[in-house]
């Protein structure tokens, strides 16, 4: 009987360490993922290069061959880092509407479409947050940078204004808005989320 409850006692207090250990490790665990930080979010704001037909037809397709991607001077065309298609982020590196759109012309799947000229690229449309907006303190670095002159100043109401119909979405204005200012006043609103 010595022997069983002598048994019984080195038992218990083996288990008791042994559950104190995992209860320790599991909350060391924890600790660390809590101070891990989370994952970026993916980013939804990025443009088609310039003569992207629609979404679905581009998806349909692109075959993620990267030529557009090699063919852009500025080197403003990147990869989408989920599925490898091309993309734009404005407000890293803009469109810069080259001449002769050397990405439209490497695309040999149709994907990316010949235009007429720059004023026929359709990758999105700038929108202007007057509340951030400093035009009305004399900044106008966007407006002399457009390359399609789609923006303009009120100077009776001393707001910028977009001029949709001649927006090409390039993102220039961004770019420079995010330059020249504390916070950023215009962003490209993408064509595929209209």
């Amino acid at each position: 009987m010595a022997t069983d409850s002598s048994y019984g006692r080195r038992q218990f207090i083996t288990d008791s360490a042994r559950s104190m250990a995992k209860a320790a490790l599991e909350f060391s665990k924890e600790a660390d993922a809590a101070q891990a930080p989370a994952p970026a979010p993916v980013r939804t704001d990025w443009l088609r290069p310039p003569g992207a037909v629609g979404e679905p037809i581009f998806l349909e397709r692109c075959t993620l061959c990267g030529d557009c991607v090699k063919a852009c001077p500025p080197g403003a065309i990147q990869l989408h880092e989920r599925d490898g298609t091309p993309i734009l982020f404005a407000d890293h590196s803009p469109c810069l509407l080259c001449e002769d759109l050397p990405c439209i012309a490497s695309c040999a799947t149709g994907a990316l479409e010949p235009v007429e000229s720059v004023a026929d690229v359709q990758m999105g449309t700038a929108v202007i947050s007057h509340r951030l907006c400093t035009a009305g303190q004399g900044c106008h670095a966007c407006v002399s940078k457009c390359p399609v002159h789609a923006l303009t100043m009120d100077f009776g109401s001393m707001q910028l204004a977009v001029v949709v119909e001649t927006c090409v979405g390039c993102g220039i204005c961004e770019m420079v808005c995010k330059t020249v200012n504390d916070h950023v006043a215009i962003r490209v609103q993408p064509a595929r989320l209209a």
